[in-house]
């Protein structure tokens, strides 16, 4: 497919801005590709990409896993955490056996956040999907009973007096023993073997350039923080950009199946013909 301009998605978080600073602002070879890229909130981009409007986004892997007939997942960008994940925050201090009771607010039902708090939960139905950055407010404000946070309220949340219940990032690998599936890149299978592998080799670049030149990007991260303090900016980035961002490797790839096969069991997503993952070259 001879095509030069490529539609990307990603969200304004910090880890997104600083690995893609490079490809969307030419500081890389990008091979006679344009990125032509929207900013928007991680469930906008999962709406986005069931439409099949979007070419390459970032994507929940629960989105993911019903998208896979259509997109594949590439070997770079993807946030896989260890020791981390999303949060269940609350204003009065709740115990586990309590939370299938609770009102809680999600930020969005196709987030990966939302089917960990499923598989661990199953029994907990009573929800409110949320822009994620509404959720403390909720919370504290007694709209809901708790709140299920992810992105960059995992370093604000105690400061303004709330508690955290579980972390489902720790219930993961408790139960798993691997780290927590987050999000990924995907891109189009109509676009063709050839230009996927090369939007591959251009991300996995732009992700070596961002660990090269750590403040690069700075200006772009910036911007698009709104209001976050650059410690929180850059805990952002340590948290969520690692060596599993850039390459996949054989056990990235194990605990995206193994949350794609536990999602299966729970009946939460249908089986997929096609492989997860793009070809090896």
């Amino acid at each position: 497919m001879n095509k030069t301009n490529i539609s990307l998605g990603f969200s304004p978080c910090p880890n997104d801005t600083f690995i893609f600073d490079a490809m969307v602002h030419q500081k890389i070879d990008t091979q006679g590709l344009q990125f032509d890229y929207i900013l928007a909130d991680v469930e906008e981009l999962n709406r986005r990409a069931f439409s099949k409007t979007i070419e390459m986004t970032k994507i929940s892997f629960n989105a993911f896993f019903s998208l896979a007939e259509d997109y594949v997942l590439l070997n770079s960008g993807a946030a896989l955490g260890e020791n981390n994940g999303p949060l269940l925050i609350s204003k009065k201090p709740f115990i586990i056996d309590e939370i299938p009771d609770l009102k809680i607010a999600i930020p969005g039902k196709n987030t990966t956040a939302n089917l960990l708090f499923t598989i661990a939960f199953p029994k907990a139905t009573n929800k409110v999907e949320m822009l994620f950055s509404d959720i403390e407010n909720a919370v504290l404000t007694g709209q809901v009973d708790a709140g299920l946070i992810i992105h960059e309220n995992r370093f604000t949340y105690a400061s303004r007096g709330l508690h955290k219940i579980v972390d489902l990032g720790e219930y993961w690998e408790n139960l798993t023993g691997m780290p927590v599936p987050l999000g990924g890149i995907i891109v189009r299978r109509d676009l063709g073997e050839t230009l996927i592998h090369k939007i591959d080799a251009i991300l996995r670049r732009s992700i070596e350039f961002a660990f090269a030149n750590p403040q690069s990007a700075y200006d772009f991260i910036r911007q698009n923080a709104q209001e976050m303090e650059e410690e929180v900016m850059y805990k952002h980035i340590g948290l969520y950009v690692n060596n599993f961002t850039l390459e996949l490797g054989d056990k990235g790839k194990q605990a995206i199946r193994l949350l794609y096969e536990k999602s299966l069991e729970n009946g939460l997503t249908k089986p997929v013909s096609k492989d997860l993952f793009i070809k090896p070259k």
